[in-house]
């Protein structure tokens, strides 16, 4: 398979090592370089959310008849509407991604060709996207490490994606900006480490992020809001029952995460949830059509060993 990268920073720039290392042609770019996709058979789009919906429009002339052509941003609902006006009736089809990996620093000399190993890639199915197609990306994706390869639908991604991570740096943007922050060190430890780990993200890319998805990620801010002011309150009052009885609500709710309590499931053609029995009965692309009917309802919880970084 003949693949291409647009964008060699984090994710983009691992994308490019993993593929390399299984032995498909890769090429990869940086906005501003020559780009050659005429023989791509897929084409990985790791920019920014605008600038990548600016790019693939740009180069949508170009793209071969039948090339898969996959974003990588952490948005998909702008994403997806803004390249289907080009996408429509194109030669090419188009299907939004979004690996569920990621590190606290940026840009390719921090790129990891094992930085997919075990992680979730999320798929979000475009025009003409269909089973046949969705196997051979679960197939190419899990070459460099996925564990899953899942479907959902754009606006539960972005709605989900609002609370697991964008709603996680700017907790911890705000936790690393107090005026204690800078005499940390001795009295630092683990839980420290474990709220500062994404106070420093890229202020271009994800105020972009938040802007783009503040219709999911307002409701989910003023719930966090809410919340705070609801233990400041009972600790400005003394109330210790009021303080004990928000804690216990919180013990209760991490324990069932910890346990893996999912009202829905994260399925795929490989770990679809069916039996063994459905399984043996299953013809090709069954599993596939039911993972993205489990994907797709509203109730779609994350088991506990998927972890969002971003």
């Amino acid at each position: 398979m003949k693949i291409a990268v647009a964008g060699l920073g984090l994710i983009g720039g691992s994308f490019f090592k993993a593929f390399t290392q299984t032995g498909h042609e890769v090429t990869g770019f940086d906005i501003g370089d020559p780009v050659d996709v005429a023989d791509s058979d897929l084409v990985i789009v790791a920019l920014h959310p605008r600038a990548a919906v600016e790019w693939i429009a740009a180069h949508a002339a170009e793209f071969k008849e039948g090339a898969l052509v996959v974003d990588t941003c952490g948005i998909k609902v702008p994403v997806m509407e803004g390249v289907a006006k080009v996408a429509h009736g194109a030669r090419w089809r188009f299907c939004g991604g979004h690996p569920m990996a990621g590190k606290e620093v940026s840009g390719f000399r921090n790129s990891d060709a094992a930085l997919f190993r075990g992680a979730t890639m999320i798929l979000v199915p475009g025009e003409g996207i269909d089973d046949d197609a969705i196997a051979v990306l679960e197939a190419a994706f899990s070459e460099v490490g996925f564990k899953r390869v899942v479907t959902a639908e754009a606006a539960h991604h972005d709605k989900m994606i609002a609370y697991t991570s964008q709603l996680c740096h700017i907790v911890s943007s705000a936790y690393v900006r107090d005026e204690l922050a800078p005499n940390h060190d001795i009295f630092s430890a683990g839980s420290f480490r474990d709220m500062v780990r994404v106070g420093a993200p890229d202020p271009k890319l994800w105020s972009e992020l938040f802007l783009d998805n503040r219709e999911s990620l307002l409701p989910v801010l003023e719930r966090m809001i809410g919340r705070m002011e609801a233990m400041r309150d009972a600790i400005a009052a003394g109330d210790r029952e009021a303080i004990s009885a928000q804690l216990a609500e919180g013990r209760i709710v991490k324990a069932k995460m910890d346990a893996g309590g999912a009202v829905g499931k994260w399925t795929n053609g490989r770990k679809s949830g069916l039996s063994q029995e459905e399984k043996r009965k299953a013809k090709p692309g069954d599993m596939v059509r039911k993972a993205r009917a489990a994907t797709m309802g509203e109730e779609w919880v994350v088991p506990k060993e998927v972890k969002s970084e971003g």
